[in-house]
């Protein structure tokens, strides 16, 4: 099984066998008619599906020793937290610390407009940096709101002192290398999931242009043919070692009625993969067969279309 941090395993799994064989107090599904289940039966079911398939894969050698695995659900309808799968850990980040530092930016232009304007270069730039995942625009963004010492670390500080209960596990401490091959900007879904709860919320400064700039169609990890018509605001990211998405998707029921839930899945490898493009796009599969596992489970809950 994948090693859990927030709730310990055994408990969880005690909690499975009997919630599967006993009608135990506090753990019925709700009315047929409500459309929902006990969140916290939920939570149990859909977290043990996720375990099943990425165990399945160890055991035929699809995900080897050598790879981990992190998985945040949150129903942002039913406010619960679904899934918790090395949540605290923190993972590279690689471009998915993008929207991080788009909202650095927007702190920084809040506090000062005129020497932080967010004016039409800029909002090319954020849109090359989210939507495109250019390193140059990215590293331009770095560069700007590190003038007083130059080092990327200060993007990270900027973060932390205005939102220290959000970006706890999160490091920002290099430019993106020529290569590409950033190893060492780390953050945890459990960061991820923290962002995107309190930019689904408006809590951040310019939340609405930040959401529009991760809504912008790019080629996420999240839709299949299962999830053709939902809505997503997200960001990848991917290296040798790397492979993630996170991000909102939004969901409808029969009459229009919207169902956000965040999502956030990353794969890492211990070595650079020497296969980067195989590697990554398996990995991609992955995360998309799991994003399907979450939406039909809520789809039947929220009886989504």
């Amino acid at each position: 099984m994948e090693p859990r941090h927030d709730t310990p395993q055994p408990t969880r799994r005690r909690l499975l066998l009997a919630a599967s064989a006993l009608c135990l107090p506090g753990w019925y599904p709700l009315p047929a008619s409500a459309g929902q289940l006990d969140p916290r039966l939920l939570a149990i079911r859909l977290e043990a599906r996720i375990e099943a398939y990425i165990e399945s894969l160890r055991r035929v050698g699809a995900i080897p020793a050598d790879e981990r695995t992190a998985w945040s659900v949150y129903d942002l309808t039913l406010d619960h937290k679904l899934v918790s799968i090395n949540e605290a850990q923190p993972f590279q980040s690689a471009s998915m610390i993008k929207p991080f530092i788009a909202l650095a930016f927007f702190y920084r232009h809040r506090d000062d407009p005129g020497r932080f304007p967010y004016d039409e270069i800029h909002r090319e730039r954020l849109e090359a940096m989210i939507r495109h995942s250019n390193n140059k625009a990215t590293n331009y963004f770095i560069d700007l709101l590190s003038q007083r010492s130059g080092q990327a670390l200060e993007v990270e500080q900027l973060l932390k002192s205005r939102n220290p209960e959000v970006f706890r596990e999160t490091r920002i401490v290099e430019r993106i290398p020529y290569n590409g091959r950033t190893y060492r900007n780390l953050a945890s879904a459990r960061d991820y999931s923290r962002f995107l709860y309190t930019l689904w919320h408006d809590g951040f400064p310019h939340s609405r242009d930040l959401k529009a700039l991760m809504q912008l169609p790019n080629r996420d990890r999240f839709r299949s043919e299962v999830l053709a018509d939902v809505e997503v605001y997200d960001k990848t990211g991917s290296t040798a070692r790397l492979c993630g998405d996170m991000g909102i998707l939004v969901g409808r029921d029969g009459a229009g009625q919207r169902y956000p839930y965040i999502f956030v899945a990353m794969i890492e490898k211990d070595h650079r993969s020497l296969e980067y493009g195989s590697w990554a796009k398996h990995r991609g599969s992955v995360i998309r067969q799991v994003s399907a596992m979450v939406y039909q489970e809520l789809k039947t809950v929220h009886r989504l279309a």
